[in-house]
């Protein structure tokens, strides 16, 4: 057996083992690395290879997006904008059978597109929604599982943070322009999934619906949603039109989310240093998955192992539906253990130049892969949204799992569709020339 086939498989063992060991990605990654590298110092500087290629992975303008998107999600979690959309969504659907349901689903696809982060969303929307869902007659862990499935949403459609990372691991092949514009119709289509599947439930359990707010009163809760759904429309407008690039749109985000919270009265300046903290802990977090996956994934390239499994793959299957899949079942299973920021740096250098060779464009991969991770976010063991899903609605994730069982049946339909018909992805990128 050669030097580098021992590296590899030391590299992936010392890593499966670290996670069983519940050991923290971020350092199972970078001890992994390391053990590995150690094999092969007669071919490198030194282990200074390693803080070399953590620092070069940071660097990179694109990344700039990401604290300023964390800071403004968090300015928004606590400025109002949560309970203005939920106002102005139950105002359109709570009317219809299972409307709380379907104003959970909107009102989280909504946060979650605002503020980037499904994990804000979740948090956001359930603490609020659990608990009116129960009073209607829902049962706490359905409504647990309408909330995590569809916060994953905000993952999707833009502004989203795991975009512009697999933008940067994606070396250039997907412009973050691109990937905003794509991700719009699949995280609609799949909102559209989960709530088709509530109106299923909601008619065979006849839970009950409230009365039609007149036009008036719609009016109302627009106007007063209007300012936090221009957003949208100011970020991926201006990144479209060519006015900023991301990283600036990032931080007009954050201007922008500040006056609004402030206009809201709903944060004032003294809270702005604990919202400040909170989110240089989440960056600080975000930064290490970043720098410590770019290591293993250089080490990756340099053990050749997208070459190996690139040759594997087109070798043994000569069916691209069959490799599609079997790269799908991967993902699966890699989201279930690893986090989503990880794996989409270490996975991408190694099935993009499969899927690419077989006719899939970069733009159309990042959407299948999101959506693939945003499935293990909702799963058992690592799974974050399923967490503070089940933690904000007061319900054990044992509880959870059984209801939470078809929505994750949906979300594996929604992303074999996203697969299998690439213009539901590329049509939009297509339609802008980007």
């Amino acid at each position: 057996m050669s030097l580098e086939v021992i590296s590899i498989l030391v590299l992936f063992i010392s890593f499966f083992v670290l996670l069983m060991l519940k050991v923290p990605v971020a350092y199972s990654i970078g001890i992994s690395t390391t053990i590995s590298l150690l094999l092969n110092l007669d071919k490198m500087p030194g282990l200074t290879t390693i803080a070399q290629r953590m620092t070069t992975g940071l660097d990179s303008f694109a990344l700039l997006a990401i604290p300023f998107f964390v800071l403004a999600g968090e300015i928004m979690k606590r400025g109002g904008i949560a309970n203005r959309l939920i106002n102005f969504a139950k105002s359109l659907v709570a009317s219809l059978p299972g409307g709380l349901a379907y104003v959970n689903v909107l009102a989280a696809m909504l946060f979650g597109a605002i503020s980037g982060s499904a994990v804000a969303a979740a948090s956001a929307i359930g603490s609020i929604m659990t608990d009116r869902m129960e009073e209607e007659g829902y049962p706490r862990e359905f409504s647990a599982s309408v909330n995590i499935t569809s916060s994953t949403t905000g993952l999707l459609i833009p502004p989203s943070n795991v975009l512009i990372v697999y933008a940067l691991a994606s070396g250039g092949a997907a412009s973050v322009a691109a990937l905003f514009i794509a991700g719009y119709l699949p995280g609609i289509l799949l909102g559209m999934f989960i709530i088709g599947y509530v109106a299923f439930v909601a008619i065979k359990k006849g839970f009950s619906k409230g009365e039609r707010a007149p036009i008036s009163e719609i009016w109302k809760h627009f106007r007063r949603a209007f300012f936090s759904l221009l957003l949208l429309v100011i970020v991926v407008g201006g990144i479209v039109a060519g006015i900023f690039t991301a990283t600036e749109a990032s931080a007009i985000a954050v201007l922008y989310a500040a006056i609004l919270a402030l206009i809201y009265k709903e944060v004032n300046t003294k809270d702005f240093p604990s919202i400040l903290l909170t989110s240089a802990k989440t960056t600080a977090v975000v930064m290490f998955l970043i720098c410590t996956s770019m290591a293993m994934s250089w080490l990756f390239s340099f053990e050749g192992i997208p070459e190996l499994m690139s040759n594997f793959l087109l070798d043994k299957f000569s069916n691209p539906i069959v490799i599609f899949l079997i790269i799908n079942v991967i993902l699966l299973v890699v989201g279930t253990f690893m986090d989503m920021t990880p794996a989409i740096l270490i996975f991408t250098p190694i099935f993009l130049p499969v899927v690419t060779e077989l006719g899939m464009h970069p733009v159309h991969f990042g959407i299948v892969m999101v959506l693939n991770l945003c499935i293990g976010l909702c799963t058992p063991p690592v799974g974050t949204i399923l967490f503070v899903g089940s933690g904000v609605a007061k319900v054990s994730v044992s509880q959870v799992v059984k209801p939470l069982l078809p929505f994750l049946a949906i979300m594996i339909i929604v992303l074999m569709l996203i697969v299998y018909i690439p213009s539901i992805s590329m049509f939009l990128p297509r339609f802008f020339g980007l």
